[in-house]
């Protein structure tokens, strides 16, 4: 921790704030929602350590980085614009690009605009984008909203309404929503609530902490920045959905054209309801370049945080490969 350096830049329009430490070829951490760059905290050193320049940064809308009110500007060419602009920011042509969630859907689509600045990618729990050529996700968040509770519906439908519950009790949700993310719990029974049920609702009491991967201080860290923001930045991800779909329309069916490895895990909830019927049989068509698939037992969404000493070893074997590449 002590070796950390927090930096402060503007990039692409925005406020950014990114943690930096090491030095050689830059790796660069993308997080997902509700998280920050402190999500990849056991990942920094290690990566550090092997000789690797690594940088983490808030997500626009997400902690300590700026948060536009309009949701168009979390469509697609700012959320790359984002990645290349870091990417200039740090006076580097090219990176290593590692991602979950949201910041992984950024760094896939950064790989179909800006495919020759980018090494590598190491994707975790979401293989692909969760794209139905046929249906927005947001018409399908409406129809799976009528009938049962559903955190996709609750946050786009009425905007407003999501983000003054979640602002008004940043600990009791984040604290929530880990635990039902995480591998102690399936997060589909979160959807047996019916329709009207509020998040925080929903969502299952989790137990005192420490968790076996969550202790009290590293709670803080998330709650303090989200305290500060609200949830609003994050949600809006959410909220521009339709949009990036009809954007990445055009790429249907091509394939990612950049060096890819996979990290999943067990017990992950897009893995098991978000991308289709068997979406690991899928990554031969949607990688031109397939390099490894893994799969963490025992370990939910959170894992890089859950399985962190089997994330980070994973991540270093891969860099390991892509720095020794086989004749």
């Amino acid at each position: 921790m002590a070796e950390w350096v927090h930096r402060y830049a503007r990039v692409n329009g925005l406020d950014m704030h990114y943690v930096e430490q090491g030095e050689g070829p830059l790796v660069i951490l993308a997080h997902g929602f509700p998280q920050t760059w402190f999500s990849w905290h056991r990942q920094i050193p290690a990566i550090a350590a092997a000789g690797y320049r690594v940088v983490t940064f808030d997500q626009r809308g997400m902690g300590q980085t700026s948060a536009p009110v309009d949701p168009a500007a979390y469509d697609v060419p700012h959320t790359v614009g984002d990645l290349v602009g870091l990417l200039d920011h740090l006076g580097e042509q090219t990176a290593i690009f590692a991602g979950l969630d949201f910041g992984l859907f950024a760094i896939y689509d950064m790989a179909y605009h800006h495919p020759e600045r980018m090494t590598a990618i190491i994707g975790l729990e979401n293989p692909a984008w969760p794209h139905d050529p046929q249906r927005s996700p947001l018409a399908e968040a409406a129809d799976l909203g009528a009938r049962h509770f559903y955190h996709l519906h609750y946050f786009t439908a009425q905007p407003g309404v999501a983000d003054a519950a979640l602002n008004a009790a940043p600990r009791a949700f984040l604290s929530k929503v880990f635990y039902a993310l995480s591998g102690d719990y399936h997060y589909i029974n979160v959807w047996k609530h019916p329709p009207e049920t509020a998040y925080l609702e929903a969502l299952p009491e989790p137990p005192p902490l420490p968790w076996a991967w969550l202790s009290e201080l590293e709670l803080e860290y998330f709650v303090n920045d989200y305290a500060r923001s609200g949830f609003t930045g994050g949600l809006n991800w959410y909220r521009a959905m339709d949009l990036r779909w009809q954007q990445r329309r055009r790429f249907e069916g091509v394939p990612n054209p950049v060096p890819f490895y996979f990290i999943g895990s067990e017990n992950d909830t897009d893995l098991e309801a978000f991308h289709g019927e068997d979406p690991l049989a899928k990554l031969h068509q949607q990688y031109s370049d397939l390099r490894a698939v893994e799969i963490i037992p025992h370990a939910g969404h959170m894992v890089q945080m859950e399985r962190a000493a089997e994330v980070t070893q994973l991540m270093l074997r891969f860099l390991y490969e892509l720095k020794t590449p086989s004749s």
